[in-house]
Order: structure tokens, then sequence, then C-alpha cells
């Protein structure tokens, strides 16, 4: 089996898990939210109708994970060249951009409960948050394999998180309420969770948009590369670099590499296996597009100016439709 076979069949068994993990959690959490809906009402606890509020968008995060993890397994084609590897980081955005409109709904709600505090059941409080946080814990442990390297299950393991520490929160203003008959703790409560998920969603959002912007990953210095690159063997300058990613994991290089000499076929498929072990196993670039030059090409642009090269496009395509209007008009007036 070659390694492209292999990789690709260890991607699949790895999603294969995932998706089965989704689907468990998205049945708990979905069959909870009723639950803790319900008694969020009847108690008059906005701290439970917010966790409620927060674990129905863990339903739909759950969901949209699932899918997309089902889609990344999808084979590339003439269509979709690089497959459905962003899928994932789409779905990431959706969750961290769904987690900033219920943190700002949880804000408004808890606002109106400090003008207008309303008596909370503590008990049912204290009850039905120890439930939620068992359950909340168990989905959290069932998403966080695979998590720390994979945004789309991240944005979904973070959601899940801040539900088990509202749900602490939720108990301790139970217990407080209880003792103290404060019922302005509820809506204090709700004020610390909505914090807790506009910074996730604040952190999952930036990481998102750096993504689908092409941005080079924020732990590859660009500087370092280009050493790397220079001290391969036959490798005399580098320009038009570009490093980006295509989800979490996906990483890409494309460069213009400057031979030292003229060179055989053979001899530059020689630097080119040297470069692609260098920033596979440096910088976890698995995937480069090199291009072997052996006469100076721009060599003081590292980074190509896409905006110079279309704008100067743009001018030869305009000067060219003006020769040809000219030409035309010479014709015209001759006859």
């Amino acid at each position: 089996m070659s390694d492209s076979a292999h990789s690709h069949s260890h991607f699949g068994d790895i999603a294969q898990k995932s998706s089965l993990r989704l689907v468990i959690s998205l049945v708990l959490t979905l069959g909870f939210v009723i639950f803790e809906a319900i008694a969020g009402y009847q108690a008059h606890s906005l701290a439970l109708l917010a966790d409620a509020g927060h674990n129905l968008t863990d339903v739909v995060a759950l969901a949209l994970s699932w899918y997309a993890i089902r889609l990344s397994t999808q084979p590339a084609h003439a269509g979709k060249t690089f497959g459905y590897h962003r899928a994932g980081i789409l779905v990431a955005l959706v969750n961290s951009m769904t987690l900033v409109f219920i943190a700002f709904g949880i804000f408004y709600q808890a606002y109106q409960r400090f003008l207008l505090p309303m008596p909370v059941d503590a008990n049912t409080l204290i009850g039905v948050g120890s439930i939620a946080f068992f359950i909340n814990a168990g989905t959290a442990w069932l998403i966080m394999h695979g998590s720390e390297h994979d945004l789309n299950l991240r944005s979904t393991f973070i959601h899940l998180m801040g539900d088990v520490i509202s749900t602490i929160g939720a108990v301790f203003a139970g217990i407080a309420i209880l003792y103290t008959q404060l019922n302005w703790l509820d809506p204090l409560v709700s004020l610390l969770i909505g914090l807790l998920i506009l910074w996730n969603a604040i952190g999952i959002l930036r990481e998102s948009i750096v993504i689908l912007l092409e941005s080079t990953p924020s732990d590859i210095d660009m500087s370092e590369i280009v050493r790397d690159l220079m001290s391969v063997n036959g490798v005399g300058g580098v320009h038009d670099l570009h490093v980006w990613s295509i989800n979490q994991n996906l990483r890409v290089l494309s460069a213009h590499v400057l031979v030292t000499a003229d060179m055989n076929i053979s001899d530059g498929a020689a630097i080119q296996k040297a470069i692609n072990e260098v920033v596979s196993h440096h910088y976890n670039i698995h995937h480069c597009t090199l291009q072997l030059e052996c006469e100076v090409c721009n060599p003081d642009v590292l980074y190509c100016d896409l905006n110079h090269r279309h704008k100067h496009h743009q001018e030869d395509h305009e000067h060219h439709e003006h020769s040809h209007q000219h030409k035309d008009g010479e014709v015209c007036h001759g006859h």
C-alpha cells in the first residue's frame, strides 16, 4: 500500500470514529436540552434557560461538525481539487458566530433580570445543574479526542466545555440563592457564562478567518523557512514563496526555486525531494508545488504581489484593445 493510500485510510478511520462520538454526543445533548428548558421555565431560572440555549447551539454545532467530517472524507475531483477539507473550517466559523449571537442574547436577558429580578427555585437549579454537569462533561470528553488538531472539532469541544463551566456556575448560584435568597445571583452567573462563551467564540472566529484568508500559519517563521530552503544543496535563491493552510492540519507551500547551475531533470528532482523532506519534517507541510528556475526571475521579490501583476496584465490588455481599435479606425477611414 502506498503512503498516500495508507494516509487516506488512516484519515477515514479517524473520521469514522469521530462521527460516531459526535452522534452519541448529539443524542445525549438534544435529550438534555428539552429537559433543561422545561426545568428552567418552571423554576424561573435564567441561568438554566441560558444554559439550555447554549446546549441547543451545541446540538447544531455537533450536527454541523458531524456533517463536515463526513464531507471531508469525500475524494477530490475536477470541481474540488483540494477535496472538501475546508468544510470543517466553515463549520467552525458558523459555530463561533452562533456563539457570539447567543452570548449577546444572554447579556440582554441578564440585563432585564437585573432590572426586574424574579424568584428562583434554588433546589431545581442545583439538581438540574448537577445533571447537566455530568452530561456535558461526558460529551465534552467524547469530542476531546482529536480536537487539538482539528478546528472543527475544537469549536464543538469549546461549545461543550462552555456548558461544563456554565453548569458549575449554575449549581453554585443555586446554592448561594438557597442560603442568601439573593435572586440577582442567577442573572449574574448568566452574565459570566455569556462572557465565557464570547471569549471562546472570538478565538475560534479569529482562527477560522485566518485560515480562510490563507494567512501564513502562526507557528511558521517565513525567514526561518527561507534559510532552511537555502541550505538545501543546489538551491541558489527562493522567491514567490507562499505558505497557507487548507485546514488546521493540511498545510501547503508553493515557491519558485533558483538552482545554482544548469542541470538534468533527475538532478532537479533530487532538489525537490530534499526540499519536501525539509518542510515536511520541520514545518509539517506535506503538499509542495515547486518551480525550479535556472535564470533569475524577480530574485528580490520573496512574496509575489498579485495586485501588481494583475495591474500590469490589465494595462497590457487595455493597450492591446486600444491598438486594435486604432487599427480598425484607420481601415474604416480608408474606406
